[in-house]
C-alpha cells in the first residue's frame, strides 16, 4: 500500500491493552464473500507479526467464499485487502496478476488485536489509498465495550468522478482514486484522510471474532446502536 497509509501508530492500543489482565480466548479473523464475483483476500502482517495466511485463497462470490483464520497468541495488527481479477477464467489464481488490490487504489481493513488481557480489538476501513471493493467490519460475541460495524457497504466505483476511475480489461470501473470528499460523503464510518477518524466511538473488548464481509448489502450497527457521538482514539495503521 502507499505510504499514505503507513505512517500511523498503535500507541493507545498498546496502552489499553497493556492496562488488561483477564484472560480471554485468541479472536478469529473470517472473511466472507458476497460480492456478484470471486475475491483473493490478501493478508499482510504488519512489519515484525507473523503472518496468518498464505494469501493463496479464492473466495467465490454470492456469499459462496467464507474463510476464517486464527489470530495468534499476543499482540498482531495488519491489513486485509480484496484483490480481484487475479489471473484469467474461472481459475485465476492470486499468483497470477490481478487487475486490483494489489497495489493502491485498494480498500484497506485495518486490524489489531490482543488475545491476551481483556482481547481488546481496533480496526477500520482506510480509503486513504483509494477504493476497490466494499468492505465492512464487525466484531461478533463481542465481550463488552463499544463494538460498531465499520466501513463501506457501498460501490463507491458506481460513481467515481470520471478523471479518477481505474478501467478494467472488460471496460468497465474497477476501482477508484478519490478524492476524500466523494468517499467521506458516501460512506461516513471509514478513514478517508490520514488524520481522520470515524464519527463513533470504538473500545471493543473480548469479540470471539472480527468478520469482514465484502460487499454487505448495508451497514449493521446493532453493537452501537443510538451511539452517534464521540471519536475512535485508536489508530490502526502502519507502512
Amino acid at each position: 500500500m502507499a505510504p499514505a497509509t503507513g505512517k500511523l501508530l498503535f500507541l493507545g492500543f498498546l496502552l489499553l491493552a497493556a492496562a488488561s489482565s483477564t484472560p480471554a480466548a485468541a479472536t478469529t479473523l473470517t472473511l466472507h464473500n458476497l460480492c456478484p464475483y470471486p475475491v483473493w483476500p490478501l493478508v499482510t502482517p504488519n512489519t515484525g507479526f507473523p503472518s496468518i495466511s498464505d494469501n493463496t485463497g479464492r473466495l467465490d462470490g454470492g456469499g459462496r467464499g467464507l474463510v476464517s483464520l486464527r489470530f495468534p497468541p499476543g499482540f498482531w495488527a495488519g491489513r486485509v485487502v480484496a484483490r480481484t481479477g487475479c489471473g484469467s477464467g474461472s481459475g485465476g489464481s492470486a499468483g497470477a496478476a490481478c487487475e486490483t488490490g494489489a497495489s493502491p487504489p485498494a480498500t484497506v481493513v485495518q486490524l489489531a488485536v490482543h488475545a491476551e488481557g481483556r482481547d481488546l480489538a481496533a480496526y477500520s476501513v482506510s480509503l486513504v489509498d483509494g477504493f476497490n471493493v466494499p468492505a465492512v467490519v464487525s466484531p461478533q460475541a463481542v465481550g463488552g465495550g463499544q463494538c460498531p460495524a465499520l466501513g463501506c457497504a457501498a460501490d463507491l466505483n458506481a460513481g467515481c468522478p470520471r478523471a479518477q476511475r481505474v478501467v478494467g480489461g472488460r471496460g468497465d470501473v474497477v476501482a477508484c482514486r478519490g478524492p476524500a470528499g466523494y468517499f467521506k460523503e458516501r460512506c461516513p464510518l471509514t478513514r478517508t484522510t490520514p488524520a481522520d477518524v470515524e464519527p463513533v466511538p470504538q473500545r471493543c473488548f473480548g469479540p470471539g471474532e472480527l468478520k469482514v464481509v465484502f460487499c454487505q448489502p448495508a451497514m449493521v450497527n446493532a453493537a452501537a446502536a443510538g451511539e452517534t457521538t464521540g471519536r475512535i482514539r485508536t489508530v490502526v495503521a502502519d507502512n
